[in-house]
């Protein structure tokens, strides 16, 4: 009997937390014909992505999750209060915190 040789399959490495956040971001800045709203203004979604990149970089060790950035960063505007929304490109307006925690828990369920 000829011996055959095992071959493991190294288990996917986990997502840390800091990819999840910069893929939360890339998602936002990949949504075409959306508008995201910030403070009354509208702005495209590669602008908002930045805007995003922007608060969790000034967050710094103050946020580090993917909760944490949707709760600290994505969700309103700290000057004004005022929550984040996006228009979607069928014209409905969402919360950005609303949609980015279905995205998130779209990504963790993701095999």
């Amino acid at each position: 009997m000829i011996p055959v040789p095992l071959i493991l399959l190294a288990a996917p490495a986990p997502v840390s937390e800091a990819q999840k956040i910069e893929a939360l971001i890339q998602a936002v800045a990949d949504l075409q014909g959306a508008v995201f709203l910030r403070n009354g203004s509208e702005h495209p979604p590669k602008e908002a992505a930045e805007h995003l990149r922007l608060k969790w970089k000034n967050a710094g060790r103050r946020v580090k999750t993917a909760p944490e950035f949707i709760q600290h960063c994505a969700s309103g505007s700290s000057m004004s209060g005022k929550p984040y929304e996006i228009r979607l490109k069928d014209g409905r307006t969402v919360l950005a915190r609303d949609w980015l925690w279905t995205e998130l828990k779209r990504m963790e369920t993701k095999p």
